[in-house]
């Protein structure tokens, strides 16, 4: 809570909110996804992912369009303008991810980035995997 708390104040200069930035840097790392894959990535719930995307489509951040092969999904990338406000906010939280290692050695916060990396890796296989059997149940 108190990363978040302190992401909110350090982005809000920059009219982002910390799970805002969540959602930039998940459409960043990737092509568009269709908003159940981002709901699926996300720390949120489904429809506040939606409130969120909509928020950030009407400041010209994100865009939404009919999915290629499924008239049916949205599909979800970031604009120009997103992609700009996504490398200003990364660089405005480089304070506060110096500050989390500050008392960690070089070497023990490679082996910290290193681990996160992997859980985070696990979370998100199991997460996707459970999506997948989630929508198979709905056809």
């Amino acid at each position: 809570m108190a990363l978040h708390r302190c992401s909110n104040t350090c982005f809000a200069q920059l009219g982002v909110t910390a799970d805002q930035f969540v959602l930039l840097a998940t459409l960043e790392r990737g092509h568009a996804l269709t908003q159940r894959d981002l709901a699926a990535r996300m720390p949120s719930d489904p429809s506040t992912v939606r409130a969120m995307l909509v928020l950030l489509e009407k400041r010209g951040l994100v865009s939404r369009q009919t999915h290629p092969t499924d008239g049916r999904a949205r599909a979800v990338a970031l604009t120009e303008a997103g992609r700009l406000k996504y490398r200003q906010v990364f660089a405005a939280g480089q304070a506060i991810r110096d500050q989390m290692v500050s008392s960690l050695s070089d070497a023990e916060t490679r082996c910290l980035l290193k681990l996160l990396g992997r859980v985070s890796e696990s979370l998100l296989a199991t997460t996707m995997s459970v999506t997948a059997e989630s929508t198979a149940k709905r056809k």
